[in-house]
């Protein structure tokens, strides 16, 4: 495969001018909206920046399907760069971790810090399969309400909450019905290559790293420490109680707190 040329990012820039800048990467099927309630109050003590990564939100889907780790990173240093945002601290939940991990490795001097939203440098089985399956499923140009979808999507996946999440993408353009706001083909596809780990053996990054971890979530498990350890040597991992996968929605305000305690030394 052709290596990718940088994709234009859409973003979300929640304030905090003069203070410290944070980047944040959302997770598979996720966008920069999903980070308003969390971004809102990091913005206290961060200058905060919320992308969308290709094929997510606003941003352009990836030509030739290149959804590598590689292309997602070019993507983030190229947006960087353009604007000089220098050292930020960068914030990556899920599939948006994987690639804060591999832009660690790969321009280590770039980042004041890394923190990592509940997932670990490993393989993991694919997953959202049923959600892509679901939002596939849904038949755009039957439907006139985000109600309908919503109702489809709850009786399709049994879960009301992933449900509302994946109705984020959900975008309704006038007088041309609704659309979805996510490369559904392209990242089905490459959901084999987005399920392994990000990071090669060996490979490590020197700079502070937090890891954080739901409690209610299997994605970082206690077997994963030896494999943290060994890329990220300079690392601490804390545990956000009453938290599943998604910790930033579930308690923002101890998501928030756990990025102030980290950063407090490293500004």
């Amino acid at each position: 495969m052709l290596k990718s040329m940088p994709l234009p990012l859409a973003y979300r820039y929640f304030g905090g001018e003069g203070q410290p800048p944070l980047v944040i990467l959302h997770g598979l099927l996720g966008n920069s909206r999903n980070w308003t309630s969390a971004a809102k109050l990091l913005s206290r003590s961060f200058e905060v920046f919320a992308l969308d990564l290709r094929g997510h939100g606003e941003s352009p889907p990836a030509p030739r399907g290149d959804y590598s780790y590689a292309a997602f990173a070019g993507d983030v240093q190229a947006w960087l760069d353009e604007r000089g945002i220098a050292r930020p601290f960068l914030l990556g939940h899920s599939l948006g971790g994987k690639i804060a991990m591999r832009l660690g490795v790969d321009a280590p001097r770039h980042w004041r810090g890394l923190i990592v939203a509940d997932i670990a440098p490993r393989d993991y089985p694919p997953h959202h399969l049923a959600a892509f399956d679901a939002m596939r499923a849904l038949d755009l140009s039957a439907i006139e309400t985000r109600a309908q979808a919503e109702e489809f999507l709850v009786a399709r996946l049994r879960d009301a909450a992933l449900a509302r999440f994946l109705l984020t993408n959900l975008a309704r353009e006038v007088d041309a019905g609704f659309r979805w706001r996510v490369d559904l083909h392209g990242l089905a596809e490459a959901l084999p290559q987005l399920a392994r780990s990000p990071l090669a053996p060996g490979e490590t990054y020197p700079g502070p790293t937090l890891f954080l971890r739901g409690d209610q979530s299997d994605f970082i498990r206690d077997r994963d420490r030896p494999a943290i350890a060994a890329h990220f040597p300079r690392h601490q991992i804390l545990v956000v109680g009453s938290a599943g996968h998604n910790l930033h929605v579930d308690q923002p305000a101890a998501f928030t707190t756990a990025l102030e305690y980290f950063a407090q030394d490293l500004v």
